[in-house]
């Protein structure tokens, strides 16, 4: 009986491996890249094939897409639009019946002659599920660039040179070294850039310094704007 008993658990290991197929970092970025050479044609097959039913997949402006609205998605560009999406700098972590593929996609477009580039990080994790590898979640986000820069009009500077104060103690300071701005607290120095003549970022940095006139045409506030969301320096000299 226990000689039954032991070849009836080996016929089920066997069955059970039979079933799996493994799969390595070559195989899901040869995979991945097929999805994204599909895009441009709206080629939607490879995004049914490769995408789980019940998977979830997060775009890089956080908005959540079922199989359904993913697959809808996938339209061919409209006239005057090309372009290519390049995967590079691929890492994957493959355990069992889970793989996880990390990636840059690098993407190329033009838009009726004129060039975009786009930088995003990819995370998708794959699960093989009777001997069929699909992603079953995706999360993207777009790398910071700084934005072009602009003309600046350096007349204005005398109205931002000053001290500002965020609350007691807390003060940051703005000068200029000819046609530069620089903003600095403790002891930390920078140079605002411009976007236009009134708007300035610093390199590296996300969000924009803008500055705030009262009524009488004087600065009299400087603005930290991240995400759409202000914190106020008011001018104290």
């Amino acid at each position: 009986m226990k000689q039954i008993a032991l070849i009836k658990f080996l016929f089920a290991v066997t069955i059970v491996r039979a079933a799996d197929v493994p799969i390595t970092q070559d195989d899901l970025v040869r995979r991945t890249q097929e999805l994204y050479d599909a895009i441009v044609p709206g080629d939607q097959a490879p995004w049914k094939k490769y995408f789980a039913d019940d998977c979830i997949f997060a775009d890089e402006k956080g908005r959540l897409f079922d199989k359904a609205k993913l697959i809808a998605d996938i339209t061919p560009l409209p006239a005057g639009y090309s372009g290519t999406i390049k995967i590079e700098n691929a890492q994957s972590r493959i355990i069992g019946n889970t793989a996880i593929l990390s990636y840059d996609a690098n993407e190329t477009e033009a838009i009726f002659g004129q060039n975009l580039k786009a930088h995003y990080h990819i995370t998708d994790t794959w699960l093989q599920r009777n001997g069929n590898w699909q992603i079953i979640a995706s999360q993207a986000h777009r790398y910071y660039e700084d934005p072009a820069t602009g003309t600046v009009d350096a007349n204005k500077f005398t109205d931002y040179i000053g001290t500002y104060e965020l609350a007691p103690g807390q003060i940051r300071s703005v000068s200029c070294e000819g046609d530069k701005l620089f903003v600095e607290r403790k002891g930390k120095k920078e140079q605002l850039l411009p976007e236009t003549s009134d708007l300035f970022f610093r390199k590296g940095v996300e969000g924009r310094i803008l500055f705030r006139y009262s009524d009488n045409g004087r600065v009299n506030a400087l603005i930290d704007r991240r995400n759409n969301e202000d914190v106020i320096w008011r001018k104290t000299k």
